[in-house]
């Protein structure tokens, strides 16, 4: 990603009185631990983990979450993997979910498929669950489409057996239904609070396989009916996803 400051910059906030790897969660017991590695697109407007973190509190049960990160503006999985030793030792500490977020129009499909494995790999070493992020596509790099990011995913996650969080057909949904509805900045790649909302919904959903629509929570700057309006299509994307795609 191309950042307004063009620096690169290294996230990493892992919070202490961590659990041992061999304190896995059961079948029964909803993830706690979450891991987010991917770039400007989950950290952007306070980032995805802080907004999962809140949505839990919101829910009944009242679920409570634990979501770190290892996240580098301007990376895709390739570069993270091979440049920085930050997110492999950040799994290496252990999670329940590790949510992982390529910025395909960034890199090839080809990298994004190898260093997928790579990721994948390392992820259920610790035994954890890994979870592909599915973003958006953009205008700055309209080598690659939605449809071609989607299949991307949809390829990846079969040869993984991993479950994945299809934001960007969200996004899409989102935008037909609300066109006014501005997912994005001014720079047409990052998004706006409703996208980063959106997008914890979606996250939300396929991580916990529950119906985020009667969480109340919402962030400043996104009204309770938009609110209402993007968990509703995050749990019809999910659903659809899941119904095209069964693992």
């Amino acid at each position: 990603m191309r950042q307004a400051s063009r620096a690169v910059m290294v996230l990493l906030i892992l919070s202490s009185g961590m659990l041992s790897l061999a304190q896995t969660q059961t079948s029964n017991t909803p993830p706690r631990r979450l891991l987010f590695i991917g770039n400007s697109l989950t950290y952007f407007q306070d980032g995805i983990y802080t907004h999962i973190q809140k949505m839990g509190e919101a829910d009944t049960p009242r679920l409570s979450i634990q979501a770190d990160k290892a996240v580098v503006g301007g990376q895709y999985f390739k570069t993270l993997f091979d440049r920085f030793p930050e997110p492999r030792q950040a799994i290496a500490r252990g999670y329940d979910v590790v949510v992982l977020q390529e910025d395909l129009p960034e890199t090839t499909v080809a990298d994004f498929r190898e260093y997928a494995r790579k990721f994948v790999g390392e992820i259920r070493k610790t035994g954890a669950r890994p979870v592909f992020l599915m973003a958006w596509s953009y205008k700055r790099l309209e080598w690659i489409s939605m449809d071609q990011i989607a299949q991307a995913h949809r390829e990846a996650a079969k040869e993984l057996g991993v479950d994945v969080a299809p934001v960007g057909l969200a996004w899409e949904r989102a935008t037909k239904e609300r066109p006014n509805l501005d997912l994005f900045i001014e720079d047409r790649e990052h998004p706006s609070i409703y996208g980063t909302y959106l997008a914890t919904a979606v996250v939300y959903a396929t991580v916990y396989g529950k119906n985020p629509s009667n969480i109340d929570y919402v962030p400043a700057g996104v009204s309770a009916d938009v609110g209402v309006f993007l968990r509703r299509i995050a749990w019809d994307t999910v659903q659809e996803y899941k119904r095209q795609n069964p693992r």
